[in-house]
């Protein structure tokens, strides 16, 4: 039950603020509310246990079935693991930060305002605790609705626009991964004689046969791709960035971008490990030109917000690389680099919105010399220009390292040139994020306005001190992140290589099974091998019960 009071609390606290008389109280609500889910999820977090296997199960998980017919296995499941704990944990925290920072930048309709932050609360914190399908693609859908409304009723000159192009793009990948969702539950179902079913630990326990799997990997990694974003999927995220307001550009790209690399960790590489690994040098590939060309466009922007979401192109490729290159390094330094850009991005979202405030502009050439009259803030600036970079002893650098020493490392990439221009997107952010400090808070007042600039509030200075301390805490001791995350990420990779084998061992035994028999004018069908059904995948069975017991 406590799972599903993080997913649903700040859901309850929007109908809640609905029915309040004054923008006062509505503000003081929805702090309130986002607050006591982050106490919540901190209970969440001290409940899991890394050392207990989530191998035939999540921790803490809510299960509620029964809601439709015998033979259709749809149910409201949720629960925590070492893939989604942190995710979560980020989620809440970034809840009354964005609160805290709309505080007098939104300045009408309050209450459909913070409605629609709590419920995309839900919606995001539903997306990482699902372990059912239909259930996740449920929550992935809800998301759309209230940032599309954030960004086209609050947002900038051209908000309109940017929604609707925000909108098209995720709808379209995530249409085309239901089509992949039925399909999967119906074949899986089939194969476990339960009619059909999206539990994704019914769908972990099946072979997809290879031939399938190429198809259904395209579907769903589109989806996800589009939600990174990878390029060349990425315009819509600029436009988005630019024209959200402060706290929605603080939850895109805290955590609303981290639903698509989630989503390949968790459905496309155990589901369809085969073309997964068959399309990996492709989608490095595209994961290194995003790392250099998001970086080489934030290094010519003019906007500082813009060179911020070129960046978030640029860091999550990074992600992307690491997750395609199949090694434990890789894959861990994945899942931390996704908190670790959630921290410095959305603090540097912040940071941008503060001066947007008070001078009404984005223009680097409009600010300059800064230090003097911001001190505190250009601290916090230049704190999280610095973990944004990779600096030893920040954040950003221990995801980042992981990454590229895994990816290194990696038999499936195999490409140490891949690795090595992956690598000069490090240099390219120090390079971009330095020259909009050097623009931005360095060198002379040339405008009367920013000498009489006021410094961060106790409200704002509030809000950016956990980020951080996180900023700090997490560069110096990223060991205990580390453990929360390492036992799922080992299973998944485990999980990954035997059902690997599975699929190839059973497309043999197929065709050697064909070739024995008579002659035919028609080829058999291609059936799909269930994996928890036949004395041949009984031994895949037994590997994973290995598997979780260690």
């Amino acid at each position: 039950m406590l799972t599903s009071l993080v997913i649903f609390l700040p859901l309850l606290g929007a109908l809640a603020l609905l029915a309040l008389p004054s923008a006062r109280a509505v503000k003081w609500t929805a702090l309130g509310t986002t607050v006591a889910t982050f106490v919540a999820s901190i209970a969440l977090f001290m409940a899991y246990d890394p050392a207990v296997s989530t191998a035939t199960g999540p921790q803490l998980a809510h299960i509620v079935d029964g809601w439709f017919p015998e033979g259709v296995d749809i149910k409201y499941f949720v629960g925590i693991d070492g893939l989604n704990v942190l995710l979560v944990l980020l989620t809440t925290l970034l809840g009354p930060i964005v609160v805290l920072s709309s505080w007098y930048y939104i300045d009408s309709n309050h209450k459909g305002y913070y409605a629609l932050l709590l419920i995309l609360q839900t919606g995001i914190t539903g997306v990482f605790t699902a372990f059912d399908l239909v259930l996740f693609y449920v929550f992935f859908e809800l998301t759309l609705i209230p940032m599309y409304f954030i960004i086209g009723i609050w947002g900038g000159e051209d908000r309109i626009y940017a929604a609707i192009k925000f909108v098209l793009y995720t709808l379209v990948g995530s249409l085309l991964m239901l089509g992949g969702v039925l399909y999967l539950g119906f074949a899986a179902g089939a194969a476990q004689g339960v009619g059909f079913t999206t539990d994704w630990y019914n769908l972990l326990a099946y072979t997809i046969p290879l031939g399938t799997q190429t198809w259904l990997f395209f579907v769903f990694a589109l989806a996800f791709a589009i939600k990174v974003p990878l390029f060349p999927l990425h315009t819509w995220l600029p436009d988005a960035h630019v024209q959200a307001p402060t706290g929605g550009s603080v939850i895109l790209a805290g955590v609303l971008l981290k639903m698509g690399t989630y989503g390949l960790i968790r459905f496309c590489l155990p589901f369809f490990p085969n073309a997964a690994q068959s399309a990996a040098v492709l989608i490095g590939a595209l994961a290194v030109i995003g790392i250099i060309y998001g970086a080489l466009l934030a290094r010519v922007q003019p906007d500082a917000k813009k060179l911020v979401a070129y960046s978030s192109v640029s860091h999550l490729g990074f992600v992307v690389l690491g997750i395609f290159a199949f090694t434990t390094e890789a894959m861990q330094g994945a899942v931390i680099q996704m908190i670790n850009h959630g921290i410095s991005t959305g603090a540097l979202f912040l940071l941008v919105g503060m001066l947007y405030e008070r001078r009404h502009t984005r223009l680097m050439k409009d600010y300059g010399g800064l230090a003097t009259s911001v001190p505190i803030l250009t601290t916090f600036m230049i704190l999280s220009v610095l973990a944004s970079a990779g600096l030893p002893g920040l954040n950003g650098f221990v995801g980042e390292f992981m990454i590229l020493l895994g990816a290194f490392k990696s038999t499936v990439l195999d490409s140490p040139m891949l690795v090595a221009l992956a690598t000069t997107g490090v240099i390219l952010a120090a390079v971009y994020l330095l020259h909009m400090v050097s623009q931005t808070f360095f060198g002379e007042l040339t405008h009367p306005e920013n000498a009489e600039m006021e410094d961060m509030t106790p409200r704002e200075f509030l809000l950016m001190a956990p980020l951080a301390v996180l900023m700090i805490v997490m560069g110096f001791f990223p060991q205990p992140f580390l453990n929360q995350t390492a036992p799922t990420t080992d299973f998944l990779l485990e999980t990954i290589e035997t059902k690997r084998v599975a699929a190839i061992d059973a497309a043999e035994a197929q065709t050697g099974t064909q070739a024995l028999a008579a002659p035919s004018t028609q080829a058999a069908p291609e059936t799909p091998a269930p994996l928890f059904g036949t004395d041949a995948s009984a031994a895949l069975r037994n590997d994973l019960i290995d598997i979780s017991s260690r």
